[in-house]
């Protein structure tokens, strides 16, 4: 289905596992919020590490995988009763019990999206101008935000991993080369050959590869820099691009026009809005724009960069509406339930 590889997070895009993908961490994640100078943090609010989220992630990894378990037995009936795209598709996978790994990642693959989708939002919250109640503190928005964006890279990779072991099971080779066979088809971009997926693939494997390192640099911030992990951070909003692209092209259940696929592009108005603010009222005073760009020629290129950065996203915005309305979304036509005039009987 998909590989919202992830996905992962941006804060990025506002500078937030991917993904998801999926990845950590609001800008103010790296300043203490409660207006200490920066390097100091009181016992109360120790520094997050790695190890530390990685134990906070668990109870929203548990409400992941229940999530998970929810869809698979969704697309499984579906599969059964013959009322999912994805046996128009592939119809050889009416036989679901044949095939329930399959089914099993395209499950993984949807969480992963929308792990990647609240990942994402509490980014783009956190380093943007935020509401004046939230249902959280700050602290508990920024833990989560990391935890949600570290669960997104866990279950973009369970979504590849059953995606190679269904490779695996239905390869007719010795164990030894359909393993190999399984990997390079699943996590070697370009070794999936056949049809749409020799584009989707490598583009949710991308997705994959970028969100681990740019979630987790996170933790290496004080060492390279707040300012370049800002920068790279903010290239986060491209992995979730990248799980999205992956879904709509390769997502089986989303193959046809329908309000399933219109529902997916819906839920891009939020981050387009979310981002567009946040790049109109960015907190940072650095990151404003003024009227007009000193004389420099440094000057003038920033305020180009951040004029059309603005410009990219308002455009964006205004598509996915006339997307929406239109309801030309990409998606291929859907067959006539009846073919048989059509069919070569002989």
């Amino acid at each position: 289905m998909t590989n919202p590889s992830p996905a992962p997070e941006p804060e990025a895009a506002a500078e937030t596992p991917g993904a998801p993908a999926p990845s950590p961490h609001s800008p103010a994640a790296a300043q203490p919020a409660d207006g200490r100078p920066p390097g100091h943090r009181s016992a109360r609010q120790p520094r997050p590490t790695l190890r530390s989220d990685l134990r906070a992630s668990w109870p929203d990894g548990l409400v992941a995988l229940v999530v998970t378990a929810a869809i698979f037995v969704l697309l499984y009936v579906r599969i059964r009763n013959k009322t999912s795209s994805t046996v128009t598709v592939m119809p050889f996978m009416a036989d679901a019990g044949g095939f329930w790994m399959y089914f099993l990642s395209q499950a993984f693959g949807w969480s992963a999206l929308a792990w990647a989708w609240g990942t994402v939002v509490l980014g783009l919250l956190l380093s943007g101008p935020r509401p004046s109640r939230l249902p959280l503190s700050h602290p508990r928005l920024e833990r989560l935000h990391r935890t949600t964006s570290l669960n997104t890279i866990a279950l973009t990779a369970a979504h590849g991993l059953f995606f190679a072991a269904e490779l695996v099971r239905h390869d007719t080779a010795a164990w030894n080369s359909a393993v190999a066979t399984a990997f390079v088809e699943a996590f070697v971009p370009g070794g999936y050959d056949s049809g749409t997926g020799r584009i989707a693939i490598p583009i949710g494997q991308a997705a994959l590869y970028l969100a681990i390192p740019l979630g987790l640099l996170f933790y290496a911030r004080h060492r390279i820099g707040p300012r370049t992990w800002r920068t790279l951070h903010r290239s986060v909003i491209v992995v979730y691009v990248l799980s999205v692209w992956h879904t709509l092209l390769y997502g089986t259940n989303v193959w046809y026009d329908g309000w399933f696929r219109t529902s997916v592009w819906l839920l891009q108005l939020p981050i387009a809005a979310l981002l567009l603010v946040r790049l109109l009222r960015p907190a940072r005073r650095s990151e404003k724009m003024p009227g007009r760009p000193e004389a420099t020629v440094r000057s003038r290129t920033g305020w180009a960069l951040r004029l059309g950065g603005r410009l990219a996203v308002a455009g964006t915005l205004v598509a996915l509406v006339a997307v929406l309305v239109s309801g030309s979304d990409g998606g291929r036509h859907a067959p006539p339930k009846d073919t048989s005039s059509t069919h070569n009987h002989d």
